[in-house]
């Protein structure tokens, strides 16, 4: 039997998880839960396989989540599952510890099969991402400047560009208003820009967000 944890802040999508894999007659749902900080101390108390993991929940984000679990539970399997498309996130959360990386609208056999391809092998790189770890790591290039911000900053800058304001996403990362503004003048000035004009071009032309 496979045990799954499932951490996710929205109840329509850990009821659409249980229902999908529940389905496989050797996956079982041993624990859910529906913010960072809730995570870190149901897992604690949990015997789990692997852990299907939202990286946009409130409290703690998904990839300092994912660093602390690594360090009290260094073989843990950890699949992120996560709206933002692959070349967003998905490279940083391997780097932190994470066994795989599925989008959201991935179709249903691919998360299985990440699954199970985790649980045999460790770690599950779809063709896709691993072109985007070739060009990682493969290639010699200049620092982007996004690569110089630390994850809780590329969060909140991949916010911000998709016209977030402070105030939102002060009350969804639980944050005060005036230590998202501290994030954001450090992001503005790491960055070399001077608005959130500049931001959203740049992640615009970068493939960093939507359009």
């Amino acid at each position: 039997m496979i045990k799954i944890f499932v951490a996710d802040d929205h109840p329509l999508i850990r009821e659409g998880l249980r229902k999908t894999l529940l389905v496989e007659e050797d996956f079982q749902i041993v624990g859910e839960a529906a913010d960072g900080f809730e995570v870190m101390k149901k897992i604690r108390e949990t015997e789990f396989d692997i852990l299907l993991l939202d990286l946009n929940m409130p409290g703690k984000n998904g990839l300092t989540v994912i660093k602390e679990i690594k360090q009290i539970l260094p073989k843990a399997s950890i699949l992120v599952l996560s709206m933002y498309p692959l070349q967003r996130f998905a490279v940083r959360a391997l780097k932190t510890g994470a066994s795989g990386y599925v989008t959201k609208d991935s179709p249903t056999e691919e998360l299985i099969k990440a699954i199970r391809t985790i649980i045999s092998r460790g770690r599950y790189i779809s063709i896709e991402l691993a072109e985007l770890l070739a060009n990682e790591f493969g290639t010699t290039k200049d620092v982007m400047p996004h690569e110089t911000l630390s994850d809780r900053e590329f969060q909140i800058m991949s916010m911000i560009t998709t016209g977030k304001t402070v105030k939102e996403i002060a009350e969804e990362l639980c944050l005060n208003i005036s230590t998202v503004n501290t994030y954001h003048a450090r992001i503005l000035e790491k960055m070399n820009m001077k608005s959130n004009v500049e931001l959203t071009l740049y992640a615009i032309e970068n493939n960093l967000i939507d359009v």
